[in-house]
């Protein structure tokens, strides 16, 4: 593509950073995208799959504060801080926790419904030819419950999302068993979203978007990004583990690592890492067509190319710390008795850096310093959900024009 308008430097190989550089490149822009890892091989390559417009609720919903102090007591349960970095992660909590209030998740989720919505429509336009529809599937989410006392404690969470444009139906027994007959039966109750999807695996959805930038004239350097240089008018070049790196524009999508190098570009963020474990089953033996999520466990299941992948649960424990695999294992038990014919020999386990902020909203806004510098960070659990509509409001903003939605809930200076 021409870059007429000059030349933009993307800082992360993620989902929202491709993203990001494919919409600069439609815009006109001439692109790089700089990352110490390969595109995708970082906290994307791990990601449970969804691509749900209605996955809009924050972390921090009603009730969450009542629920904490008996989840840390559980050092394998949905959530769990490393008792080393208790100090270092208090703070953030207590933040994160003082969201957790109707008004606040009303506000957060009214913000991420009008971000997410375009999502298929999105990936669409970057993906060409037939690989959107290899790729990314539209046969919605289910959501699964024991009893009616587990979806009534649902009840407003279902209803905000219905009043925000998310279908979300009711179903029984006899519909789950239709929708997926390996599931356990003890699940008799369910929620079906029939507009939601997800990607048969994020690493090549990444991976897919990053070489179509590449094959439009982009260029991507493998480098660790140590430095901004800042001149009088903003950022001038990358210190890198490669060597200097002259920038003109610059975009920073480094998810998790983001704070450090925000904060030398005009912005002080309170950016923690939501540490997420997966699993993957090679062979898992079973059909499973689409996402299913189990409410009570907060785990995710979704089958992909490379097997059946379970992921969730929220680990504190920073951006240094050696991962705790016996997180992995409990959501393979997990696996187990959502799916009790699941073939279990074969699997693989991972741990990635989730990038959240207190309120569970990304920043998506310029620099409040520099004009040249656009912020695309913080996209917690929905990386792959925002991933696409973020690209292009970032594009939107460092071409000048309006984005297509107000971007004031997503401002690097709302804290």
């Amino acid at each position: 593509m021409s870059g007429t308008k000059g030349h933009v430097t993307v800082i992360g190989a993620g989902i929202v950073g491709v993203s990001s550089a494919a919409f600069l490149q439609r815009e006109g822009f001439a692109v790089t995208i700089v990352d110490r890892l390969e595109p995708g091989l970082g906290t994307s390559f791990g990601n449970a799959g969804s691509v749900s417009p209605s996955a809009i609720l924050p972390v921090a919903m009603p009730g969450v504060m009542k629920k904490v102090p008996g989840w840390l007591l559980d050092p394998l349960g949905p959530l769990t801080i490393r008792w080393s970095y208790l100090p270092w992660a208090t703070p953030w909590l207590l933040r994160f926790l003082r969201h957790a209030s109707r008004k606040e998740a009303t506000r957060v989720a009214t913000a991420m419904r009008a971000l997410m919505e375009t999502v298929f429509d999105d990936y669409a336009e970057l993906l060409e030819g037939d690989t959107f529809a290899r790729l990314i599937r539209r046969n919605g989410c289910l959501y699964i419950y024991e009893n009616r006392e587990e979806l009534q404690a649902a009840k407003w969470s279902l209803d905000l999302r219905r009043e925000l444009g998310a279908a979300m139906e009711e179903i029984g027994g006899s519909d789950i068993r239709q929708l997926e007959p390996a599931l356990n039966r003890r699940f008799d109750l369910g929620i079906f979203a029939p507009e939601n999807g997800s990607t048969v695996d994020p690493h090549l959805l990444v991976r897919a978007i990053a070489d179509q930038v590449l094959r439009n004239g982009g260029t991507f350097v493998r480098a660790d990004v140590k430095d901004v240089e800042i001149g009088p008018d903003g950022p001038v070049a990358l210190e890198t583990s490669s060597g200097k790196l002259p920038v003109d524009r610059l975009v920073l999508a480094a998810g998790a690592w983001s704070s450090p190098l925000a904060r030398k570009l005009g912005a002080k963020v309170p950016l923690e890492t939501q540490r997420g474990y997966h699993v993957t089953f090679a062979e898992p033996q079973i059909d499973v067509r689409r996402t299913v999520m189990w409410n009570r466990r907060s785990v995710f299941v979704n089958p992909m190319d490379c097997g059946l992948r379970i992921a969730g649960t929220v680990e504190l424990a920073g951006l240094k710390a050696a991962p705790n695999y016996a997180r992995a294992d409990k959501l393979a038990g997990i696996a187990v008795e959502m799916f009790p014919d699941l073939n279990t020999k074969e699997q693989s386990k991972w741990m990635g850096h989730r990038p959240c902020l207190p309120d569970s909203l990304p920043v998506i806004d310029r620099s409040p310093r520099f004009a040249n510098t656009v912020f695309a960070f913080g996209h917690q659990h929905v990386g792959i959900c925002s991933g696409g509509p973020t690209g292009r409001h970032v594009a939107s903003l460092m071409a000048g024009s309006t984005p297509r939605i107000d971007l004031t809930p997503f401002s690097a200076t709302r804290f």
